[in-house]
């Protein structure tokens, strides 16, 4: 699936990917900091991925781990710095929402440390019963020395 807005593109075709890019902004960013290039390769395969373009050129990224029927997580998602602020992580989302692969699913669940405004736009709100959830968390499993 493809979504155009003047220059901007926003493309479900893997091959249209550019993991180079992706890997250097994941292992940039505070949720996958040092994350190795072989594991966003596996993520990648593994998910229904959604690249941001400007003009071909990859600009941003979502992914949704998802079994299409029941349950789906939204993960890694960007906008590269010089293409903040003109709406294009609020129109990613809308895509990601709007996706019919994504329709239906009983829960649909992210993390975020710091765009809970994006997110509450797109109907996402805080855990209803936080105590029914239970984590295994790992931070700074790709850094050295962890």
């Amino acid at each position: 699936m493809e979504f155009r807005r003047d220059i901007f593109s926003v493309s479900t075709d893997k091959q249209k990917l550019d993991i180079g890019f992706i890997h250097r902004e994941l292992a940039g960013s505070y949720w996958a900091k040092d994350i190795p290039a072989d594991t966003v390769k596996r993520s990648v395969e593994n998910s229904l991925c959604f690249g941001l373009y400007a003009d071909g050129k990859q600009i941003g990224f979502a992914r949704v781990i998802s079994d299409y029927a029941t349950f789906g997580y939204l993960a890694d998602v960007f906008v590269t710095e010089s293409f903040r602020g003109r709406g294009l992580s609020k129109w990613l989302m809308e895509i990601i929402m709007d996706h019919p692969q994504l329709q239906g699913l009983r829960r649909f669940m992210l993390a975020t440390k710091d765009a809970h405004g994006l997110y509450l736009k797109s109907g996402f709100k805080p855990l209803e019963f936080p105590e029914r959830l239970m984590e295994i968390t790992r931070p700074g499993m790709y850094s050295s020395g962890s």
